[in-house]
């Protein structure tokens, strides 16, 4: 009897974790998602911000920013903020935002 008790929890709690997960990776696609779709979407002007080299040269940088939870600002990020800020001035969004929307690109 103990070891079928065992048993369901750990498939209960397996399950839960798979959950946290898929939700963690479901929000996090929707969020850059609709970031990247609202760049893209609101240039119709200009070239897309996607394919802009401004914007891809701070992938990296934007990475770190990401990941240092907005401490480091490499130059080419402040530089691809700008410039997204610039093509697109009606858009409200955060630099951390916008550092995770570079990164789904």
């Amino acid at each position: 009897m103990k070891r079928l008790t065992l048993a369901l929890g750990m498939a209960v709690l397996g399950l839960a974790g798979g959950a946290q997960a898929s939700s963690f990776i479901g929000t996090t696609d929707a969020i850059g998602g609709s970031l990247v779709n609202s760049i893209e979407g609101t240039s119709d002007a200009t070239s897309s911000i996607g394919n802009d080299k401004v914007v891809l040269d701070a992938r990296d940088d934007a990475a770190s920013f990401v990941a240092s939870d907005g401490v480091t600002r490499g130059v080419q990020l402040e530089a691809a903020l700008q410039h997204i800020r610039e093509q697109l001035p009606e858009l409200q969004a955060t630099d951390m935002q916008l550092a995770e929307a570079i990164l789904a690109l």
